[in-house]
């Protein structure tokens, strides 16, 4: 009870710092250590967990340091797509150096730009002998696990399985430019957050206690569009805040996409799951919905149905900011308030889990296994896209293939 673990980050962003604030409702480790490519955004990031108390972390100068220190017993990998490989190569080859003490890693979404790199992600973790977890927050939100928890236990109980989950996740765009270079990202919206919707989705057709792959996708449908940001106005907004590298009038990235996968149960029942995902939708800030419907019962949840609001006047100006929500499209008029994003997303939930697991060498049921398996949906949803045709699962090229929007090749 008394052992506590360190804790490092591969990446200093967004992301990262979303989950070292969250580090305040964490117990049993410390953040120890930071590394990034930029020595000053590592800095500022392990400035920020000491401010936090949330340990006495400090930035490294490689990757292969961090691993190696004594101080530092797992990894979250929090770094951009197109270094996942880089990245996880180095943590293997600083563990089979013979040196050090690593448990475990633990990488954020997507596992992997394609299903190659996503077999390759695994045959790494797997190598080095490592216990490993998918970092899908959204399968920890308070509101999905609360609810799922309820109706299986009630209502699904007495009346029958869910049959159809619907997930969303809509915002205005990402904040950094690699996150709009299908090249580098690996796709558009629909690799970047469909991972969250169509695992989330999945999470609530399982039942609890079985395993995730209890129910089989059986096909997949999708379509993907880029609505706004290719437009010839919103191209040149993207070139000026990003530079000439983000061309969405030669290279788009889509901005919208939806798929429909089918799925069956154990016994051979269909489920559906619906997702759709969006860069160009413009409301108070990110939206997070989700539904679950079964034979007598359904659950709704929207992250923007917030029990605090806030109305400020014309009268009341000030920069543009994201400190009541995030994503935040405006400063004015009537807004909802997430009170704890931490919490209210999942981070909080999530990374405790997994701490609670490495520490007790126990290897999470939310695994790189998982990150696959979502990376092979996504892969399928592109391919339907593309074709303009439903997919049967699993396709037999489904290893090989890597989308047009990926290759630089989609025009929209």
């Amino acid at each position: 009870m008394n052992k506590r673990l360190g804790v490092g980050f591969i990446g200093s962003g967004f992301n990262a710092r979303f989950h070292i604030r969250s580090w305040i409702g964490v117990r049993d480790a410390d953040v120890r250590g930071v590394w990034s490519p930029s020595r000053e955004h590592a800095d500022e990031a392990a400035a920020l967990a000491r401010s936090l108390r949330v340990g006495e972390a400090r930035a490294f100068e490689t990757i292969e340091e961090m691993v190696l220190s004594p101080e530092v017993d797992c990894i979250w990998l929090c770094g951009p797509n197109h270094r996942r490989i880089d990245n996880m190569e180095a943590i293997v080859h600083a563990v089979e150096s013979g040196n050090g003490s690593l448990i475990g890693v633990a990488c954020e979404k997507p596992l992997a730009r394609n299903v190659a790199e996503a077999r390759r992600m695994v045959a790494l973790v797997e190598r080095a002998g490592l216990l490993h977890g998918y970092l899908e927050n959204q399968i920890y939100t308070p509101s999905v696990t609360r609810g799922k928890s309820i109706l299986w236990t009630r209502a699904a109980a007495l009346t029958g399985r869910p049959y159809i989950a619907r997930a969303a996740e809509e915002h205005s765009g990402p904040h950094m430019p690699w996150f709009w270079q299908g090249e580098l990202q690996g796709g558009g919206v629909l690799n970047d957050m469909m991972c969250h919707s169509i695992e989330a989705a999945r999470f609530m057709l399982t039942e609890p206690g079985r395993p995730r792959n209890s129910i089989r996708p059986t096909a997949v449908s999708a379509q993907i569009a880029s609505l706004k940001w290719s437009r010839p106005e919103y191209a040149g907004a993207l070139a000026k805040m990003f530079g000439a590298e983000v061309d969405y009038r030669t290279r788009p990235a889509e901005d919208f996409a939806r798929a429909s996968v089918n799925f069956a149960d154990e016994q051979g029942y269909p489920l559906i799951v619906e997702a759709t995902t969006s860069w160009s939708y413009v409301g108070p800030g990110l939206r997070l919905s989700m539904e679950l419907l079964g034979p007598e019962y359904s659950l709704s949840i929207n992250s923007l149905d917030s029990g605090l609001k806030l109305f400020f006047s014309r009268k009341v100006t000030g920069e543009a900011g994201e400190d009541l929500v995030e994503k935040q499209n405006a400063e004015q008029g009537l807004m909802p308030v997430v009170g704890n994003e931490g919490s209210e997303y999942g981070y909080e939930a999530e990374d405790r889990y997994f701490v609670r697991c490495f520490l007790d060498g126990k290897q999470p049921d939310e695994s790189f296994y998982d990150g696959l398996a979502v990376t092979q949906l996504l892969m399928a949803a592109y391919m339907s896209a593309e074709q303009k045709r439903e997919i049967s699962f699993p396709p037999d090229d489904l290893d090989a293939f890597e989308p047009a929007v990926a290759r630089g090749e989609w025009k929209g």
